[in-house]
């Protein structure tokens, strides 16, 4: 059955990529007996599980160079964050991180209730710098940190190294290379650590657009090639706005590029089975909207159709069984703009998200729509409960009967997040039919009475 999904996801992939645009998003894998959604319906088969949850999903990114204001902390221990990449983005690369560093880090995340993934300098660092620091964090300090990677959007190292007059170019054959000392030296320090790379900067199905050095050589593929047998966690970073010549982004935009995950993850997968011949967990450790500190928009980040956006990110990138995703960032105190879930007083939209998200359970069931822009996913808590999550992408509110195999619920806790409002619980009653109204730009989670 694995083989023959596969397959269909496969050539779904190359009808689309012919076309250069993104298909309509891929449903749950269907299993045979169990028919598509009717028009105006959503399914959930309740008997029929799909696949774990992975508990990292749901992660973020931090970094010395930002820190969350102080009145805003009891938030941040509470959001709900379960893995925090340190120190996010290029910071790790211009700088040494010291021992007071990792130290106001780990107090910080067990505060969270989070686990930490290391990044450790690469650009202008040594393999001998990069050995000593995995020796204070696991051995001397004893903190047992995992998950760690290997510099940071290596992607763009040359044009920094030409600014700084050091090289004049950065290719994947460098990067491979020092990557690969890097990783044996960190992995004699501490044989237990897995390693996550390469961290390029952009990545999506469209491989004509994907990261090239200056000999034309794939990023990705030339790293998968290199270093397969070493990486444990296959990584990229996603920002698709804005887009060359159109500064602004719509709600439009981010509605249609909800579609882009069911692509570029199968074709990853693909590059990997093709290349190194593993099945390797996918991890997109840093993603957001956009890669500039856009703020005030109808789409921007900070806005509340971003959270719509980063809702069914995390849907459907848990559909494809993605194992981590550290979402753009922590924090925006500083002047950093509408990246952060939190920000210099108040709590972004996507901050719910991640509050919504936590309740879900962790055993992914069948689920399907066929209602135009509504997702629905579904799965069972360890309190045996079924929960579910409907996101109506639309601007408008929109009917549907929400149809559960096997049983008919009458009563639910019902969260909602629309424009404008936080969700809170309220009691819910379920139609005799089944039928619901979603808000439109919402997000509603279930909880079923047991």
């Amino acid at each position: 059955m694995r083989k023959f999904v596969c397959s269909l996801l496969l050539l779904a992939l190359f009808a689309a990529a012919c076309a250069q645009e993104p298909a309509a998003p891929t449903p749950t894998v269907m299993p045979t007996a169990v028919p598509p959604a009717a028009s105006g319906q959503l399914i959930i088969e309740p008997g029929q599980q799909v696949g774990a949850v992975s508990p990292y999903l749901f992660s973020s990114n931090y970094g010395p160079w930002i820190a969350v204001p102080v009145d805003m902390l009891p938030a941040a221990y509470d959001s709900k964050v379960q893995a925090i990449r340190f120190p996010g983005g290029a910071w790790g690369d211009r700088n040494d991180l010291k021992s007071y560093h990792i130290e106001s880090f780990m107090s910080f995340i067990e505060q969270v209730g989070a686990i930490a993934t290391i990044s450790v300098r690469l650009r202008q660092g040594t393999p001998e710098q990069a050995a000593d620091l995995v020796r204070l964090v696991n051995i001397e300090k004893g903190y047992g940190v995992e998950y760690w990677a290997i510099g940071n959007e290596p992607t763009l190292f040359a044009a920094e190294l030409r600014q700084l007059a050091v090289a004049d170019d950065y290719d994947t054959e460098q990067f491979n290379r020092e990557w690969r000392e890097f990783a044996l030296a960190m992995k004699a320090v501490d044989p237990t650590i897995k390693l996550i790379g390469p961290e390029i900067h952009q990545f999506s199905y469209n491989s004509d657009a994907n990261p090239k050095d200056s000999a034309g050589r794939d990023w990705m593929i030339e790293f998968l090639k290199a270093n397969g047998d070493l990486v444990d966690v296959v990584s990229f970073h996603r920002y698709p706005f804005p887009r060359g010549d159109q500064p602004d982004t719509s709600i439009e935009d981010l509605r249609q590029h909800t579609k882009e995950w069911d692509l570029a993850i199968p074709y990853l997968k693909g590059l990997i089975a093709e290349h190194t011949g593993r099945d390797l967990p996918i991890a997109i450790t840093e993603v957001n909207t956009h890669y500039t500190p856009s703020v005030g928009g109808e789409a921007t980040p900070d806005s509340h159709y971003g959270a719509i956006w980063v809702a069914e990110m995390f849907g459907r990138l848990m559909v494809q069984d993605v194992f981590m995703v550290n979402h753009w960032m922590l924090t925006s105190s500083g002047g950093h703009g509408g990246w952060g879930i939190i920000g210099r007083g108040e709590l972004r939209p996507s901050y719910h998200v991640f509050q919504l998200f936590s309740q879900f359970g962790d055993e992914l069931v069948y689920t399907d729509s066929g209602v135009t822009d509504v997702s629905v996913y579904a799965a069972r808590r360890d309190d045996g409960r079924l929960t579910i999550i409907a996101i109506n992408l639309a601007d408008t509110d929109q009917a549907a009967t929400l149809q559960i195999a096997g049983a008919a619920p009458t009563q639910a806790e019902l969260w909602q997040l629309t424009p404008g409002t936080v969700p809170e619980p309220a009691d819910f009653s379920f139609a005799a039919n089944g039928a619901v109204t979603l808000p439109g730009q919402s997000v509603s989670l279930f909880i079923l009475e047991p």
